[in-house]
């Protein structure tokens, strides 16, 4: 018998052991996930340029940050030929008021002004239709070069027409960036200094030629910086979704490594310490050869064992989102009482009291059959559960009340003994620190439902925990839906 003993305080405590190396098990895997995923996110944004370029010419569909730079740019590109085709619908009856004799004919000049506003009202209208060739094709802007060395040809480069041709570099450097840039923008001024050799009869067009020109090279560089500018934004507003996604990643994983602690020392762990605590009890009693006590902590060690296999199911229920049914909370408390009674020895009461009403004791409650949600009743009850054991293991207590009151929108819990109480003052960090971390979880579950907690010290003369906890309407109990449940 005593071998036998022996042999279950070894397995209860190697039990306690595999639960810690699971929890910590589970803790590597979530820091695991947690890498995967980052990586998977930053090897999935790196795989294209930041500027862009990768999604000009490809089928790839890119990410939604990079969709909304390429968005910005087709506006600035649809504005860009809006503004050429308000110049050359304003400067075209200019133009053919003041061509000269020896100049191009007026023909030539509407020709050109009428084959750039429709061009233009084409490219402002569909852009969606035409954009993406013209992305993916850099060679459809010589085509836009040629209409330019047209109009300034026919027109000058003193006619009002010719600052209509500075949206040429401007829209380059908008869709492709400095080389294409610089190379049209190069060859427009091959064009500008042709039509000043045409037109340098003219008085003023050295002046106009170099006042284009000069727009021109400005146009092209305001083109590439807002570019880059948008592409940059896009960065960085793409770094910033991913610092905000690894933050609330690693919130989410501090957040379960806490709830898993949590659950472990309300549940698992402080089931299986028990457990070895019986098991050894169990072992000291052998050398006495008592039967009855011999069974009375065997049946104990077994009971204990049975619990905690049920709560490692209810935590793994938990963890895969198993759906459960609605708890009957005065059932449960009434049996957790009783089993705190006869485990530790603790005289234990329930009441409940509702909107308006009295005080009753024994387990009767508003509504005797109230029920809760399954997570609002696995908080409330761990909370009850950590309140009677903190009694238990600190407060030397003989008795404890166990109070539930309903106040139509919360429900207050108050827990009191007749112990020793607490240190004063009772603060909860210095609680944590001298081992007290069962009212640190206490608190952080009532924190979960949108709680308070607070310490004071009993009119039995020991502790009194009162935690008040928010409820929403539709699960607040009533007689017409306990009928109807009923």
């Amino acid at each position: 018998m005593a071998d036998s003993a022996r042999r279950l305080t070894s397995r209860a405590r190697h039990l306690t052991d595999r639960a810690r190396h699971l929890t910590n098990r589970a803790r590597q895997l979530a820091d695991g996930a947690r890498h995967l995923t980052d990586r998977a996110r930053y090897s999935n944004y790196s795989a294209y340029s930041t500027d862009g370029a990768g999604y000009l010419a490809d089928d790839v569909p890119p990410p939604a940050t990079v969709r909304l730079q390429l968005n910005a740019l087709q506006a600035l590109c649809r504005q860009t030929f809006g503004v050429r085709l308000v110049m050359l619908a304003l400067g075209a009856p200019f133009s053919l008021a003041n061509t000269p004799e020896y100049g191009a004919s007026r023909v030539t000049v509407l020709c050109a002004a009428v084959l750039g506003i429709m061009a233009s009202y084409a490219m402002l209208r569909d852009w969606d239709r035409f954009g993406p060739r013209l992305l993916a094709h850099p060679a459809l802007m010589v085509l836009d070069l040629v209409f330019v060395a047209t109009l300034l040809l026919a027109a000058s480069s003193a006619s009002p027409l010719a600052y209509a041709t500075v949206c040429t570099p401007l829209l380059t450097g908008l869709l492709y960036g400095w080389r294409a840039t610089g190379v049209l923008t190069g060859l427009q001024l091959a064009v500008l200094g042709t039509v000043f050799r045409s037109w340098e009869q003219r008085p003023g067009t050295a002046a106009s030629t170099l006042l284009v020109a000069g727009f021109c090279i400005a146009a092209g560089i305001v083109g590439v910086t807002l570019r880059n500018l948008v592409f940059r934004f896009g960065a960085a507003g793409q770094a910033l979704s991913e610092a905000n996604a690894r933050l609330a990643v690693a919130e989410a994983v501090e957040s379960e490594r806490a709830r898993l602690a949590r659950e472990m020392h309300d549940s698992v762990a402080k089931t299986l310490h028990g457990l070895a605590l019986a098991a050894q009890a169990l072992a000291d009693s052998a050398d006495h050869c008592d039967p009855a006590v011999l069974k009375r902590q065997a049946t104990t060690v077994a009971q204990a064992a049975r619990t905690a296999a049920a709560e490692s199911r209810a935590l793994l229920s938990d963890l895969r989102g198993s759906p459960a049914a609605p708890v009957h909370l005065a059932g449960e408390l009434t049996a957790r009482l009783r089993e705190f009674t006869a485990r530790t020895g603790v005289e234990t009461t329930l009441s409940g009291t509702s909107d308006g009403g009295s005080g009753a004791s024994g387990p009767a409650l508003p509504y005797p059959n109230t029920l809760l949600p399954p997570p609002t009743a696995h908080h409330v009850l761990s909370i009850v559960d950590e309140a009677l054991e903190n009694i238990h293991r600190h407060a030397h207590a003989t008795r404890a009340v166990v109070e539930l009151a309903a106040d139509g929108a919360a429900v207050t819990l108050r827990v009191a003994d007749d112990g020793g109480g607490f240190p004063a003052p009772a603060v909860l960090e210095d609680l944590a620190r001298s081992g007290h971390f069962g009212l640190l979880g206490l608190t952080e579950r009532a924190a979960v439902l949108g709680g308070r907690v607070e310490l004071s010290r009993s009119p039995l003369g020991g502790a009194e925990v009162t935690v008040r906890l928010p409820l929403p309407t539709e699960t607040l109990p009533t007689p017409q839906k306990e009928a109807a449940h009923a």
